[in-house]
């Protein structure tokens, strides 16, 4: 996360200014790797593309766009991606965004509940690129976004408080062993810009929570989070969804060591529970330990470069540092890994 001085009341938000003025800003990533994931998964529309997923749009997609469009500091990409979200996915009445957008039905937004981590990171980039750009319209859409995720998926039960997935389906009565949390689901870098926009305590207690359970979800033989995890009594994994370590909490390491959470016992639990050959990453039955696929893709070994380079100053090796773009989503995490090492560690490129 980039680093502010002060903090400035604009359109009556409070929220950071960035340290340089926007003429001097400096893009966290190259143009040329910029300019490639465009042209593989930013449409005229302005919607990120999910290729590896039937190509459908998505919440997640497009606060993963538009928080890269700003790391590019490019303001007009960052307009296009904005006018598909805010027209096409904020349709509900309570401020946030529908999850899913499908180019092959229409209408084209067949389930209208939201994705929380989704609206977190629209919400954050919104502000980011607000303040760096003097966007008062940006921080205003996302001062809407972070009180509506306040009221609506921002919960307290059982002494903690929780970032729920969704409005709809994640709670008692209707789920039986909920309530029910996504680990991945929190992007801690944006937790206090959100306590900026929506000022409250319950943020930090968010933050500290989220954290407290994921030093506590040591499932199975590699002590290993599960992607969705039921709360109801001790954490466990949820009922109805697979007992793994999978493609959501692949990118749980690189959220806590981008938010600056400089605890090297919990970046090295992760590293090495999900470590499967050399430095290659997989997705793991958590019953056994076993794995269940591996990611060789360098959007997914990144992350675990990232961690070595946190923890212990390792360079991160040649063969993830060249931008060549595969899928959608390990294409980004390669993307916001590269960039938080050219903003924070650049002794490890």
């Amino acid at each position: 996360m980039r680093r502010w001085r002060s903090i400035l009341a604009i359109c009556g938000v409070a929220i950071l200014a960035v340290a340089q003025p926007v003429a001097a800003q400096r893009a966290a990533i190259d143009a040329q790797a910029w300019t490639a994931y465009k042209a593989k998964f930013l449409d005229l529309n302005g919607r990120i593309i999910d290729d590896g997923n039937g190509g459908i749009s998505h919440s997640e997609g497009q606060g993963y766009g538009l928080l890269l469009a700003y790391l590019a500091n490019s303001p007009a990409d960052f307009e296009q991606i904005w006018y598909f979200t805010r027209t096409e996915l904020l349709l509900r009445d309570d401020g946030l965004a529908v999850w899913k957008w499908d180019p092959s039905v229409t209408p084209h937004v067949t389930d209208t509940n939201n994705a929380s981590d989704g609206d977190l990171l629209i919400a954050y980039a919104l502000a980011l690129a607000g303040s760096a750009w003097n966007k008062k319209d940006y921080l205003q859409s996302a001062a809407t976004m972070a009180k509506a995720l306040l009221s609506h998926v921002v919960i307290s039960t059982g002494g903690r408080t929780l970032l729920i997935p969704g409005v709809e389906g994640y709670r008692a009565p209707g789920r039986k062993d909920g309530p029910i949390i996504n680990p991945s689901y929190w992007v801690y870098e944006a937790i206090p810009v959100m306590a900026l926009l929506a000022p409250s305590d319950r943020w930090q207690k968010l933050t500290d929570d989220g954290l407290a359970l994921l030093r506590s979800m040591q499932f199975g033989p590699r002590k290993l989070p599960a992607d969705w995890v039921s709360l109801r009594a001790k954490p466990v994994p949820a009922e109805g969804f697979e007992a793994e370590f999978g493609y959501n909490a692949i990118r749980i390491p690189l959220y806590v060591a981008r938010a600056g959470i400089n605890d090297k016992n919990l970046l090295t639990r992760l590293q090495q529970g999900m470590t499967v050959e050399g430095d290659e990453p997989g997705t793991i039955d958590l019953t056994t330990g076993k794995p269940k696929e591996l990611l060789g893709d360098p959007g997914y070994r990144i992350v675990n470069d990232v961690v070595a380079c946190v923890v212990s100053g390792t360079k991160l090796p040649a063969s993830v540092r060249q931008f060549a773009p595969s899928l959608y989503y390990p294409s980004t995490l390669q993307l916001l890994s590269l960039a938080f090492v050219s903003e924070k560690h650049p002794e490890c490129l």
